[in-house]
């Protein structure tokens, strides 16, 4: 990572941090308020290869004794009411600028994956993560509305793993390779503000800016209509 790319990380999760504090709080205490158990959930997350972290947000979930893998249909029943809310707007990534303040993440960059996909697919995500991961990123923005939609479907923990690991990763992979060959600090700001006018403007409304990088463009779609 170039230094004025964790420079800007810093200053501008420093700044979200007390603007949204007033937000922060409120959520914390609606979770206390109407949920049982803790008002944040820590997931191990890779940021390189063979190094993990603690990755916060806002717990949106009843907790199980058994709770591993990604979420898919098995798990919907499990969503509280005011979690399904803070999903639908991303707010319940918003304890995630600690982890930008502690260098885990960027603003900008591939989704950290769970540590056993990384060991399942090596090669793979030893490419993708030669990015710092991200909060947000080309591939969140392009097929996280449509994976989604397909780990929906999925009706057991296993039916969810097997979907994920045949078509997510392999597609959300080579959305990440095409942000890491064109990646730029106007490029990063440009999926910032996108991924603010979903936040703010709606779930599922935001539009890719005018601006596009064409050749990004044409590379996405190549990548989305390959099996």
């Amino acid at each position: 990572m170039t230094w004025y790319k964790r420079t800007l990380d810093v200053v501008f999760a420093a700044a979200l941090m007390v603007l949204l504090a007033p937000v922060m709080a409120y959520i914390a205490w609606l979770i206390w308020r109407t949920q049982d158990g803790p008002v944040f959930y820590v997931a191990e997350r890779m940021k390189t290869p063979t190094q993990s972290f603690g990755l916060w947000k806002f717990r949106t979930m009843r907790g199980a004794p058994s709770d591993t893998g990604v979420s898919g249909g098995h798990k919907r029943a499990r969503i509280t009411p005011l979690g399904a809310r803070l999903r639908a707007t991303r707010l319940d990534e918003l304890p995630q600028l600690w982890n930008i303040l502690k260098g885990d993440i960027s603003f900008v960059g591939p989704r950290p994956p769970l540590r056993e996909y990384v060991e399942r697919f090596p090669d793979l995500y030893a490419r993708v993560l030669r990015s710092r991961p991200g909060v947000t990123g080309l591939a969140t923005l392009r097929f996280h509305k449509h994976e989604a939609h397909l780990l929906s479907r999925c009706r057991t923990a296993e039916e969810t793993d097997a979907v994920y690991a045949r078509i997510c990763v392999p597609r959300k992979a080579r959305i990440d390779l095409i942000y890491q060959r064109h990646q730029t600090i106007a490029y990063d700001f440009r999926l910032g503000l996108e991924t603010a006018a979903m936040v703010f403007g709606g779930a599922g409304r935001a539009r890719p800016s005018r601006g596009h990088n064409r050749p990004v463009a044409r590379q996405m779609a190549a990548s989305l209509t390959r099996p």
